[in-house]
Formats: structure tokens, sequence, C-alpha cells
């Protein structure tokens, strides 16, 4: 097996992974499918931290972009997101994983607020830590959320688990001849703008030099593989 690269990651989830084969909400089978997942990584020595996204509840610019006002359609898409840290955090704890979500919308009831060294601790401690409610400021996409708690958290990498298994030259779905990448760098990602995560977040990522791991979720076990540096999936850094 190959030595693994990276220790302590973050895992960015989009929302629409956990519909499952659904076109709306939280499937609780691929909720569980993937906390097993985590909890495997975390039983193989890995430090994990997650942000997901909450695209299968309501999406901040598709609310805008419909007629709602844009900063009120981004914290709608913050309290879709704290949904879902819930939805993981129940599964997770019921699989045995100790887990905290953080959000950075107070909200006592359901959540500690985000508090960087705290969270630290968490992580120490072989808890995961959910990131929820996005950096708390409207116009910041849950990317950017990631790349940024990624940076907090002094992560090794940003792990993107995606529908498709790396980054393409072009929409794989689409066109069929598109060319995976095994590796590229950050400035090309924006030069060409290819859709690995939007602008500020791959910014962030290279000027804090965290690579990005973009991989497919979807398909079981391949979040071990790629953690141990084995599966497929593509790896933007510095340098190529």
């Amino acid at each position: 097996m190959t030595e693994p690269r990276f220790k302590r990651i973050l895992l960015k989830l989009s929302g629409e992974v956990l519909m499952g084969q659904g076109q709306f909400g939280i499937d609780p089978a691929t909720c569980e499918r993937v906390a097993r997942e985590v909890k495997a990584a975390t039983e193989a020595g890995f430090e994990i931290c997650m942000v997901v996204g909450g695209g299968n509840i309501f999406r901040g610019l598709a609310g805008a972009a419909q007629g709602f006002e844009r900063a009120s359609a981004d914290y709608m898409g913050m309290l879709a997101t704290v949904m879902n840290a819930l939805a993981m955090q129940n599964t997770l704890e019921r699989l045995g994983v100790d887990t905290r979500v953080q959000s950075a919308i107070p909200m006592a009831s359901v959540s500690e607020p985000y508090i960087r060294r705290k969270a630290m601790r968490h992580m120490e401690k072989g808890r995961v830590v959910i990131f929820a409610a996005g950096t708390g400021l409207p116009f910041f996409t849950t990317d950017t959320t990631a790349a940024l708690r990624a940076a907090e958290m002094n992560c090794d990498a940003l792990f993107k688990g995606t529908s498709v298994d790396g980054v393409y030259n072009a929409d794989p779905k689409k066109v069929p001849t598109a060319t995976r990448y095994d590796a590229v760098s950050f400035d090309q990602v924006l030069v060409e703008n290819l859709k690995v995560m939007d602008a500020t977040a791959v910014a962030l990522c290279r000027d804090n030099h965290i690579p990005i791991v973009v991989f497919n979720i979807r398909d079981e076990g391949n979040l071990a593989a790629v953690l141990q540096g084995d599966g497929i999936s593509t790896v933007v850094r510095n340098e190529v």
C-alpha cells in the first residue's frame, strides 16, 4: 500500500452528494455510506474535518436568480448547510464516531459556535469537526469556506468529493473526449477557468500551499483509496 501523503485533511462535500439518487433533500442511506468512509479514515489515523454544501436543500445563487435579495438568499443557503451538518453528525455518531458541529452563525441549541482553537483541539482528540453555515457572511461559497477552514486548521490538503473522478479540460459529462489531469497547477486552473472550485477558494489554497485533491465520492471505497495515495483523482498544487 502506498504511504499516505497527507495526515490532516478537510473533506468538502457538495450538498448534492447527500441526495443520493433523489432530486432533493437528504438520503439517509447515502449519509451512512459517506459516514462509514469517514469513520474508516479516522480509524486509519487521519484527522478529518468537513464542510458540506447546501445545494440539496437551497442554493443562494439560484434563489437570487429567482428574485430573492442576494444576501438573504445566501443566509438561507447557510441554514441549509447546518441541516446537512446535523444529518452527518447524527449518522457519524450512530456509527460511534465522536463528532462536533461548529456553526459560523451562532446556534447554541444545535451546535457549537465556530472557535478555531476549540476546533483544532477536537481534531487532536480524534473527533470529526463539521463546519456549518459557511463563513457566516453572504457572497462567499462553501468552496471558499472549505479553503478558509483548511488554512485555519493547518490541513495538509483539501479533498473535494464530487461526482467526477478528477479535473478535466472540459465537462466529461458533455464532452466524451475530455482529458483528465493527474495533476494541474493552481495557476492553470485559474487561467483556463477549469471547474474545480471558485476562484477565491483556489487562490486561498494556492497562497497557503494547500493541495486540492478532486475525486469521485460516489464510488464506494474511493475516499480510503485516495487518502492512501491510490485510487483515481486529480491533485491541484503549486508545482506540477
